[in-house]
């Protein structure tokens, strides 16, 4: 099995496991829902034996739009982007992550853990630009290269246009963008942590490994790419 940067690089529908991961993923998103517009989070403090309340519901409300937002994308990505095949320890693996993020940054941003509520200013403009911005690079660039790939004559070539000509990694610079923008919306420092822990995954783990993966399957085709494009921050890097 061609296995690098931790996900298969081999092509399978893997129908079984991407359905389970998007139900599930679906499933974290209505839980969220649950706990910010159903009591949820009051019933679980009661039950604990405490008087808990979300001081600051409507940004909750726009954190939990940030996670259906990415749960739409991640379907697109499963279901129409996605040709390799999805193991279920990355299934498992990237739901345990997306828990934690979906349901840590909504109880964060929605005061579970503060008093009072943060008015919302120029940071939260910047977060929805952000959020956009990110969300279109990371699945518009998939998408120029799902359709390129499509058409018989260019079967076999390394795909270099549209985004990607940008940098060659434009689909990671979005998710970061994304993720920045996601943490911004917390209104709390400490969710910043994420996107930079995802930045050193991308720098240090999966470009590396993905960038040898198309220098073995493209040769000197990949390496000329690579000698004259950024690699992940259009510009910059």
């Amino acid at each position: 099995m061609a296995k690098q940067g931790g996900v298969s690089r081999e092509h399978d529908r893997s129908a079984l496991p991407k359905l389970v991961f998007f139900v599930l993923h679906a499933a974290i998103v209505g839980f969220g829902l649950w706990l910010l517009r159903f009591g949820g989070w009051e019933w679980i403090g009661a039950r604990l034996g405490h008087s808990w309340a979300l001081s600051d519901p409507a940004r909750g409300l726009i954190l939990l739009a940030c996670a259906a937002l990415y749960m739409v994308r991640h379907a697109i990505t499963l279901f129409y982007l996605l040709a390799r095949r999805v193991l279920w320890s990355e299934v498992f693996g990237l739901l345990a992550f997306i828990g934690l993020i979906e349901i840590g940054f909504l109880l964060l941003g929605a005061g579970a853990f503060r008093s009072i509520p943060v008015p919302f200013g120029w940071l939260d403009l910047l977060a929805a630009v952000l959020v956009g911005w990110g969300s279109y690079l990371n699945t518009a660039s998939e998408v120029q290269r799902k359709l390129w790939k499509r058409d018989p004559k260019n079967k076999g070539q390394c795909y270099t246009g549209g985004l990607f000509a940008r940098a060659m990694h434009i689909n990671y610079f979005g998710d970061m963008a994304m993720f920045t923008g996601w943490a911004l919306f917390t209104a709390s420092p400490w969710a910043l942590i994420v996107p930079a822990l995802m930045t050193g995954m991308f720098v240090f783990m999966h470009i590396p490994a993905l960038d040898a993966y198309l220098d073995k399957r493209y040769g000197e085709e990949f390496r000329a790419y690579a000698a004259t494009t950024k690699k992940l921050i259009p510009f910059v890097y």
